[in-house]
């Protein structure tokens, strides 16, 4: 082994962390207040908005160089691999939090509202007369009425979408390792095309519900379980994609290897993610 790679590399002092911080606080004060009838939160959340791309652009800046001067060595690429196992791990926790209470609300809450409990108070004191039925828009019907959304259609459409993206990231992925840099852009492109094609049917999607379905967050528990758990994915879809063309441009500009190429695996190990929790949500949100 050579002096390089017994060093392990540690990055000097940052500013990055700072700046990502003022960027989070701006963002979220400018969404409350936003939220809340405040004009002059807006222009609070797209100044929030704007730290935030500075401080990504200028800090993968960095993280790119570093990797490309030589200064990462196999010690360091365990290190990342350890840290993004623990990532989609935390991640995996994030969303078995948002499907347990799917779950809790559905099997357990509902039904025991609708009298199925041994303590027959549940129903006759609590709500009297409410019917466990699901999809359900809440006791006393707090969420008014309105349509629950189907399996078929744009639901069928984005599944389709999402399971041939993590089809062409894994031909991408193949294609770098066989050195077939012509076939990695193509399928790597054709992945967060597809990706940002996903996040855009969603969009429509909710435009319907909003528009014509009176499906809102507000209806009921259904509909605040069926946005909360549909949106972080499409936030995470989002993120996704728009990491997925940052890898396109290192791979135009020649980055990665058959070697050594983790920030493509990466990437690639989060997208798949990505999919297997959107088979999860279709089965469970739009299917049972």
């Amino acid at each position: 082994m050579s002096h390089a790679e017994n060093r392990y590399y540690i990055p000097h002092g940052s500013h990055w962390p700072i700046v990502g911080s003022i960027g989070l606080l701006l963002l979220m004060v400018g969404v409350s207040n936003w939220l809340n009838g405040h004009e002059l939160g807006r222009w609070v959340m797209f100044g929030g908005v704007g730290i935030m791309i500075i401080m990504l652009t200028g800090w993968f800046g960095t993280v790119i160089a570093e990797s490309q001067t030589g200064k990462y060595n196999s010690q360091v690429d365990i290190s990342f691999r350890m840290g993004m196992y623990w990532f989609i791990f935390s991640e995996v926790m994030f969303f078995a939090a948002f499907f347990g209470a799917l779950f809790y609300a559905r099997n357990m809450s509902v039904p025991w509202l609708g009298g199925d409990s041994n303590n027959f108070f549940t129903n006759l004191l609590l709500w009297s007369g409410f019917e466990s039925e699901w999809p359900t828009n809440g006791p006393g019907t707090i969420g008014g009425h309105f349509e629950p959304m189907g399996p078929i259609g744009l639901p069928l459409l984005n599944t389709a979408i999402l399971l041939l993206s993590s089809v062409t990231v894994t031909i991408a992925h193949h294609a770098l390792r066989e050195k077939h840099r012509g076939v990695l852009k193509i399928f790597l492109a054709a992945t967060f095309l597809l990706g940002f094609s996903f996040v855009y049917m969603q969009a429509f999607e909710y435009m319907e519900a909003y528009e014509h379905m009176n499906l809102t967050l507000g209806s009921g528990i259904y509909g605040s379980t069926f946005f909360m758990l549909t949106g972080f994915h499409g936030m995470h879809v989002t993120i996704g994609a728009i990491m997925l063309t940052i890898i396109w441009f290192r791979v135009v500009r020649g980055h990665f290897t058959p070697e050594h190429h983790f920030g493509f695996e990466a990437v690639a190990w989060y997208w798949h993610f990505v999919d297997v929790v959107w088979l999860c949500l279709y089965v469970f949100v739009y299917w049972l």
